[in-house]
């Protein structure tokens, strides 16, 4: 496993001073190398010093993403976006997803917005112990034997839902999102698609050498909903 995955954190609380100009460079260098689980899919990821939003984190940086809208697109940016979570962490910067936030001032992208990420110096200790994560046993969001699944366990989720399930069969993954009831489904919105997208970068975060594809043989489960599986890659 990733050895970030097992000590990354959400940071709440930056120093607000702007980072150099040499850092945000490397950051856009690494924008530029992020894989995306569907390539098809056109997208955008923007830096920007505002966003907006009542339950928003003050950070000195955000990215902004972007996206067309179609099948598969917010697991995408899970996907993509949680590649640049674990780049911050392993790069002595902190990060933080925010769900209810939104650009402060005009983009460039025509894209739609789908959610922002906040990073910079953080004023909190970076990582965290193993021990320190709260999160649900593998018993409860998975079936099967995969050392992978231990890092979707652990993947951030909106109000630590984990609304996901893995079934590990053959050397592949099966992914798969809980049938929420109508609240939940009115609480999680798009969240529960992104935040997919966000464990599923975990389980390849080793190597990002995979095959996301629909399988027409996948396992169906009563309560899930199948959205692809992760196989290796050739």
């Amino acid at each position: 496993m990733n050895e970030i995955i097992r000590k990354r954190k959400s940071i709440r609380k930056y120093d607000f001073a702007p980072l150099d100009e040499a850092v945000l460079d490397a950051v856009r260098a690494e924008i530029a190398r992020v894989k995306p689980l569907n390539p098809d899919i056109k997208y955008s990821i923007e830096i920007t010093s505002k966003t907006k939003g009542i339950l928003g984190v003050k950070a000195p940086h955000f990215l902004i993403f972007s996206s067309e809208e179609k099948d598969g697109a917010l697991e995408n940016i899970g996907f993509i976006g949680q590649q640049l979570d674990l780049y911050f962490s392993a790069n002595g910067l902190g990060s933080c997803w925010l769900g209810a936030s939104k650009p402060g001032e005009a983009m460039e992208s025509k894209l739609p917005y789908v959610i922002a990420l906040a990073f910079g110096k953080p004023a909190q200790p970076l990582h965290r112990e193993l021990s320190e994560f709260k999160r649900k046993p593998l018993s409860q969001i998975s079936e099967g034997n995969d050392p992978r699944l231990e890092a979707a366990r652990l993947a951030p989720s909106g109000v630590n839902m984990q609304n996901w399930h893995f079934i590990a069969e053959d050397g592949k993954i099966h992914c798969y999102l809980n049938k929420p009831n109508p609240v939940m489904g009115l609480m999680l919105g798009k969240m529960g698609l992104i935040d997919l997208g966000i464990a599923i970068s975990h389980i390849a975060a080793d190597s990002y050498n995979f095959n996301f594809t629909k399988e027409p043989n996948a396992p169906i489960r009563k309560g899930l909903i199948y959205k692809g599986t992760v196989s290796t890659g050739n």
